[in-house]
Formats: C-alpha cells, structure tokens, sequence
C-alpha cells in the first residue's frame, strides 16, 4: 500500500503542472484581426472533409475522410490573393459501416489502389466580411472539375501548447460524383453529394 501511495503522489506531482498550464477558456475567437499574414498547414487531426448523400430515399447518411494534408497562403490587406491547398488520402474513408468503408476503397467508387489522392487547389477567393466564396478545381479518380466552395470564418489564435497561430475555416458546397467517375448506385443513392469542410491550419511562417 505504501509503494502504490508513492506513485500516486509522483503522479499527482507530474499531473498538476500540465493542468495548471491548460487555458481556462478557448484559445480561438470569432475575431479576423487575430489572423496574421503567412503560410499555414493543415491540421489534420482537426480538420475533415464530410460527405451526405440520402440513402435509397430512407435517410441522410454521412461518411468522412479525415488527416489530409495542405497549404493556406492568407494574408488579411490582400484577402483576394489568399490561396489554399489541399490533398485527401481517399484511404482515409470511414463510415459506421466496415462493409462500405472497403466497397467506397474498390473499383465500383473511389478505387484507391489506382487514385489514393484526391486534391482541391483554390483558382480565385472573393471576400465578403467573415465569408468567402472560394473557386477552385477538384481532382477525384484522376478528373478534375471546377468546384464553388461557399466558406466561414471561424476563429484564430493561438495554439495552447506550442502557441502557434492557429486559423479555422468552415466551407460547403455539392458536387455531382458522376463527374468524378463514381457512378455506382445511381439512381437509388443520389448523383449528388453535399460536401462539409471544417478546416484547421498552424503557421508554419
């Protein structure tokens, strides 16, 4: 019994200084002023990319990919020359179902074997207040169609750990997946997919 009070007490002793460190309130804030001009990388643990698609008229049904990877080169005197880059590991596909997560990997969708990347590279960025509407072209299965992201300013500062700058965006937009060569199912599961973005990025300079 000694020992184990022992430990606890070592542990108790490591514990508090990390806790003592953590903020008290939320590091970001709904406020453009904090974002500095630079170049920002994506934060792939926080950032995601969800699809919607109805499921043979019974229900909205949703999947995910998650840890992509990418540039945002932003500076708040000259908005409308911002630029964003981004590439998805379509092996990063999950749902709640096993089954579909290996059916969307295979032939009949993304057919990740042969295109293990999609990627969306921003062509022009028109900003109005805490929005932007954001063209650009999106790449799936190797075809490349201009998509309209309609985006959100969602808060900025600094990280709590290494206190980097952080930034957050939020963007939609839909897509027909036909253009894309992934056509399986239609029409009994929708040609078109509704897109939610919620992107985080860290000052790299």
């Amino acid at each position: 019994m000694r020992k184990i009070a022992i430990l606890a007490a070592i542990a108790g002793a490591v514990a508090i200084p990390v806790i003592a460190q953590m903020p008290t309130t939320a590091p970001g804030a709904h406020d453009p002023s904090r974002v500095k001009a630079g170049t920002y990388a994506v934060d792939g643990g926080h950032t995601q990319i969800l699809f919607e698609v109805n499921h043979l008229g019974f229900s909205d049904y949703f999947g995910i990919f998650g840890e992509p990877t990418g540039t945002l080169v932003i500076d708040p005197a000259k908005p409308a020359a911002s630029q964003v880059s981004i590439e998805i590991p379509i092996g990063k596909v999950v749902t709640t179902s096993a089954k579909l997560n290996e059916h969307l990997l295979g032939a009949d969708f993304f057919d990740a074997a042969k295109f293990p990347t999609a990627t969306f590279k921003s062509t022009g960025v028109t900003v109005k207040g805490h929005e932007a509407t954001i063209t650009g072209n999106l790449t799936i299965k190797g075809i490349t169609k201009p998509v309209v992201l309609e985006a959100e300013f969602v808060g900025a500062g600094p990280g709590p750990m290494n206190k980097k700058l952080n930034v957050g965006f939020k963007a939609e937009t839909k897509i027909k997946r036909s253009d894309f060569g992934v056509s399986y199912g239609i029409p009994l599961v929708p040609d078109e997919v509704e897109l939610k973005i919620n992107a985080a990025f860290e000052q790299t300079s």
